[in-house]
């Protein structure tokens, strides 16, 4: 295993808009960060297509684009990025050690985890192929885009009605499939969506596969009965999955204080974690909001955060030790 014997500033683990962000601040700081982007590097901006609601492009950008752009200005305030996924962490002391691949550890005084959490998905091969094409994980997001027109919600739970409410304000029509007969979410958010005149329920089905048109875009789901095997076609020009998300937290579990569903817990009105030196932000840390622009804004306070405790340890030296 390689050691890349300095010790590093600050090193960032994800390579989305909170990790970016926090790079490109820690940078300006003359922080000298190194990033880790993962082998999925961009994270979910890099399966989106068309993002309108992010600052500053009043006509939408290509999520691949913006997240080069986040990048090419990081490097422009002397970023290190580093290919691969972070394998083992050791925050017991300081300086951390963070290992790439399980073969090169590097050192850092502090530590932003910008990992990111992912959307659970249904596990079709279509579902993959379609994901920007009429298949989302984001209502928020791409709701928009599919005014007047019919969608499927996938799931049961809160994170599902949510969606479909909110999807109500562009479609005519919004149909929740769930493979019971009755929901999972809170009562409250049951009586909303079961009083909205635009939601309807399609009840002890599964989606089986999603179809696409000769555009290649979505125009209809496979629905089958888990009970009786029966197969039917829906038509629809969109299918919301919110099954829920999972957050990438498994290098750092019993080492620092998760909640329930594994994301990390962090200080109200900062990113500090339980332990000293080690910040998180973005979707790693964020249940709620899940937006680039929110990530963006917590990678900002992460590396602002990293800096203050660096001043105060007496280590913001302007660059590597």
């Amino acid at each position: 295993m390689d050691t890349d014997n300095s010790v590093h500033n600050v090193i960032i683990i994800g390579s989305g808009p909170a990790g970016l962000t926090a790079a490109i601040y820690a940078g300006r700081a003359n922080l000298h960060p190194v990033l880790i982007e993962g082998t999925s590097a961009g994270g979910q901006l890099m399966i989106t297509t068309d993002v309108e609601n992010y600052p500053a492009f009043p006509n939408g950008i290509q999520g691949p684009e913006l997240v080069l752009c986040m990048k090419k200005q990081a490097q422009r305030f002397e970023t290190t990025f580093v290919s691969g996924d972070v394998t083992s962490v050791d925050l017991s002391k300081r300086p951390f050690a963070i290992t790439v691949n399980a073969e090169a550890t590097y050192l850092a005084q502090t530590l932003i985890i910008a990992s990111g959490a992912r959307a659970k998905q249904i596990g079709l091969p279509a579902e993959r192929r379609l994901m920007g094409r009429g298949v989302s994980a984001c209502a928020t997001c791409d709701g928009f885009f599919f005014r007047d027109k019919e969608v499927v919600v996938v799931g049961g739970g809160d994170t599902a009605m949510e969606e479909a409410i909110f999807l109500t304000r562009f479609a005519t029509q919004v149909a929740v499939v769930h493979r019971r007969d009755r929901l999972r979410a809170s009562k409250i958010m049951q009586e909303r969506a079961f009083q909205n005149p635009k939601i309807k329920f399609l009840w002890n089905r599964e989606v089986s596969d999603i179809v696409a048109g000769e555009a290649g875009t979505v125009t209809g789901v496979i629905l089958k009965d888990p009970f009786t095997g029966e197969m039917a076609l829906k038509k629809t020009d969109g299918v919301f999955v919110a099954i829920g998300h999972e957050p990438d937290t498994a290098p750092f579990k019993g080492q620092m204080a998760l909640d329930e569903k594994g994301y990390i817990i962090t200080q109200s009105g900062n990113t500090h974690t339980n332990i000293p030196g080690v910040f998180a932000c973005g979707d790693v840390q964020d249940p709620v909001y899940r937006q680039a622009v929110t990530a963006a804004g917590t990678g900002c306070m992460a590396a602002m955060d990293a800096e203050r405790f660096l001043e105060a340890s007496d280590h913001s030296s302007g660059g590597c030790s």
